[in-house]
C-alpha cells in the first residue's frame, strides 16, 4: 500500500494509535511518526564511520528493543531510520553537497518535469570517510530488515493494512 500523507501526522500518537500505521515503500513517512521520530532521530548520525557506527548500534539496539515489547511501528521505524543512514551516506559519499540533482524533482508539478529533472545527475566526487559511513548502516539495516521475528510483525501488519 501507498503510504498515506494526507493523516494529520502532527496530532496522531502511533504507539497508542498502531492501526493508523502504513508501512509504504523505503523510508516513507519515517520524519513523521511519532513518537517514533523523536526517540530515533536525536541518535541519527552518520558523518565519520566512527559516528555512524555508534548511531547505527543505538538505532538497531531501539530497533530490538521495539521487538521485544512486540511494537512493530516503532521496529519499523528503527528500520527506517538504518536504512536513511545508509542512503543518506550514500548520497553524501556520491555528491559533497548531497545534492544528486542539478534542480530538486521533487518540486516539478509534472511527472514529465519530474523526469526531465532526474536525466540532470550532477558529477559525482566519490568521499570514502562517507562511503565507509554508509557500509556501517547498511550492515545494521540488513539485519533489521532480514530479522525473522521483524519479517512476521510485518506479514501481520501489511494483512491488517489490506483489510482496513
Amino acid at each position: 500500500m501507498a503510504f498515506d500523507y494526507s493523516l494529520d501526522f502532527s496530532k496522531i500518537n502511533f504507539r497508542e494509535n498502531p492501526e493508523l500505521y502504513q508501512v509504504g515503500k523505503g523510508e516513507q513517512g519515517v520524519l513523521l511518526v511519532e513518537p517514533y521520530k523523536s526517540e530515533i532521530l536525536p541518535y541519527w548520525r552518520f558523518k565519520t564511520p566512527e559516528i555512524a557506527q555508534d548511531s547505527s548500534e543505538k538505532i538497531y539496539q531501539l530497533f530490538l528493543s521495539y521487538l521485544a515489547e512486540k511494537d512493530f511501528v516503532g521496529a519499523d521505524m528503527a528500520r527506517k531510520f538504518l536504512q536513511m543512514g545508509y542512503t543518506r551516506a550514500r548520497r553524501y559519499a556520491n555528491h559533497k553537497s548531497g545534492k544528486k540533482y542539478e534542480q530538486n524533482p521533487q518540486k516539478e508539478n509534472t511527472e514529465e518535469a519530474q523526469k526531465k529533472a532526474r536525466q540532470k545527475v550532477l558529477p559525482r566526487q566519490e568521499d570514502p570517510v562517507k562511503a565507509a559511513a554508509a557500509l556501517i548502516f547498511k550492515e545494521k539495516w540488513h539485519l533489521a530488515k532480514n530479522n525473522k521475528q521483524y519479517q512476521q510483525m510485518m506479514e501481520v501488519h501489511r494483512k491488517r493494512e489490506r483489510k482496513g
